[in-house]
């Protein structure tokens, strides 16, 4: 199984995007995860979490601005992005806890990343 990540691309400052993160194999459910990111040159930061009863935890950075949420169903890990900011332009990377439906075996894993890019 893995994470697969969708929904990064340019933008112009202020602008938005929403990134989705989907486990490839429907027997797997999200349980908790979080969306980190990778800026040329830096360290990889934690921009957003969600616990497996739907708390969020944000970065001082994108809090105000930024939205994580899982649906109903533990299929998807989406991030909403609003006003977005130069400063923001980085690889997105989604890391979540999958469960499988039949055994209940729980494991971690990282998407791919997703580039994002915002212009002034």
């Amino acid at each position: 199984v893995q994470l697969q990540a969708s929904g990064g691309g340019l933008v112009q400052s202020g602008g938005s995007l929403r990134l989705s993160c989907a486990a490839s194999r429907n027997e797997y459910n999200i349980l908790g995860g979080g969306w980190y990111r990778q800026a040329p040159g830096k360290q990889r930061e934690l921009v957003a979490a969600v616990t497996s009863d739907g708390s969020p935890n944000y970065a001082d950075s994108v809090k105000g601005r930024f939205i994580i949420s899982k649906d109903a169903n533990g299929k998807k890990l989406e991030l909403q992005m609003n006003s977005l900011k130069v400063e923001d332009t980085a690889v997105y990377y989604c890391n979540a806890d999958l469960k499988r439906v039949r055994n209940s075996m729980t494991r971690n894993h990282w998407g791919q990343g997703t580039e994002v890019t915002v212009s002034s």
